[in-house]
């Protein structure tokens, strides 16, 4: 699973896991964690970078409706010129 995690650092996901689920970026994928960063969708802002055991980890979304919906509205933030160096996906 921790070869399959590797291929989607730094994309936008839905991440569960024990305790808890959210949506947000993978960062960093190592071998006894996950660094990830968590993103509010009704904010559209970043939040909180956790690390999770990686044997904790239940489910990962990549695609679908929500997970599209969320890039779309990342990138419609990224429409200003002066926007576009702030925002990253």
């Amino acid at each position: 699973m921790i070869q399959k995690l590797k291929l989607f650092e730094q994309m936008v996901v839905f991440l569960r896991w024990a305790t808890d689920a959210e949506f947000g970026k993978i960062l960093y994928v190592g071998e006894d964690f996950v660094e990830f960063l968590v993103l509010n969708p009704d904010t559209m802002e970043y939040g909180d970078k956790i690390l999770i055991n990686s044997q904790l980890i239940l489910e990962v979304m990549v695609s679908g409706y929500e997970i599209s919906r969320l890039i779309a509205e990342i990138s419609a933030r990224a429409t200003s010129p002066n926007d576009k160096d702030n925002i990253s996906f």
